[in-house]
């Protein structure tokens, strides 16, 4: 007979229909020794809310569900020091920092998903990225049973990049010490926020951000998606002054010294891939930078649609994209190629 698997539907904001071995939510720290101690020789994959997830087939291990909660305050002369849980909400917690009056994280409003998954991706949105404000990250080494405390420096924060995602990507977050200064100063060099103005208040930021988010992106709860599926491309600035002269209306950001970013939903857009679908898989209409379950999706849908679209771009544009959505394969994390060659 065999054993009753977990659905993960409810566990990723793609809604997709796959299922885990074994799955336990935590919710006490005390859980934690006694399920490493009964620990079996199998994949482990740590969900916050599953809201940058691609499960591209059935996970044959355990997943465990981060919802740890609690949020300490310390006061010093010249910043707020946040110790937050890793199962706290992330916007909840930008929420609760304006309302107390310690701003910083506005721009980051409206980023789904968990305090956990924070440092993982390093989150960023309108110039600002969780490494700014990061101060320690508390994890528990999932090999050893050991509880790590890692310094900003230490997490190797990257691009939706950090340590979490490659040497260890076996720790679970169990905290992130954020730090927010008391000398706060607005961001305001992307997009809609310009229009503000440098006398433009935390609240007022907050308030844009979330406007624009909400007109542009689809609610998970409404139709399936895990947000920006692809990265926004970094190339030579050589490179990215000459597509400027063939499109002249192409965001063009400055990166590190050399190189230059591309908005990666206007090169989608441009590629008349917007309401392309492969069965119930869609290109969003609104932002093309989004990839969404128009219902009954699969992963083959997505992960077919998801190589169309790298596809046309990099034959337009000459600019291949990677995804910024986390792949996860039966035994763990995956690349889309790899995912694409599983089902071929």
């Amino acid at each position: 007979m065999q054993p009753i698997q977990a659905s993960l539907a409810p566990y990723n904001t793609f809604a997709l229909a796959q299922t885990a071995d074994r799955l336990t939510v935590l919710e006490q720290r005390e859980q934690l020794l006694a399920l490493w101690q009964t620990r079996r020789d199998e994949p482990l994959l740590i969900v916050g809310e599953g809201s940058n997830l691609l499960f591209t087939a059935p996970f044959h291990g355990l997943v465990l569900v981060n919802r740890l909660k609690g949020i300490n305050v310390t006061d010093t002369d010249d910043a707020w020091l946040l110790k937050v849980e890793g199962g706290e909400n992330w916007h909840q917690l930008v929420c609760r920092t304006l309302e107390q009056r310690m701003p910083g994280l506005e721009n980051l409003a409206l980023i789904p998903g968990t305090v956990g998954a924070s440092p993982i991706q390093n989150i960023g949105a309108y110039g600002v990225e969780l490494a700014q404000f990061c101060e320690q990250v508390e994890s528990f080494d999932w090999h050893t049973g050991e509880i790590h405390h890692w310094s900003a420096a230490e997490c190797a924060f990257g691009y939706r990049d950090s340590v979490f995602k490659h040497e260890a990507r076996h720790h679970l977050i169990l905290s992130v010490t954020l730090r927010l200064p008391k000398r706060w100063q607005p961001v305001l060099g992307y997009g809609p926020l310009a229009e503000l103005g440098e006398a433009a208040t935390a609240q007022q930021i907050f308030d844009r951000v979330c406007a624009t988010r909400q007109a542009k992106l689809p609610d998970p709860a409404v139709l399936g998606n895990a947000g920006s599926f692809f990265k926004n491309p970094k190339v030579v600035t050589a490179q990215a002054e000459a597509l400027k002269l063939a499109w002249p209306a192409l965001p063009v950001f400055a990166a590190e010294a050399g190189r230059s970013k591309l908005a990666a939903g206007w090169l989608i857009d441009k590629a008349g891939l917007k309401g392309t679908r492969i069965g119930g898989a869609g290109v969003h209409t609104e932002q093309a930078l989004v990839l969404v379950n128009h219902g009954g999706a699969t992963a083959e849908d997505v992960l077919r649609l998801a190589a169309l679209v790298r596809e046309r771009v990099e034959q337009l544009f000459g600019v291949r994209l990677e995804p910024e959505v986390r792949m996860i394969g039966p035994n763990g994390e995956t690349h889309l190629d790899e995912a694409l060659a599983c089902l071929n």
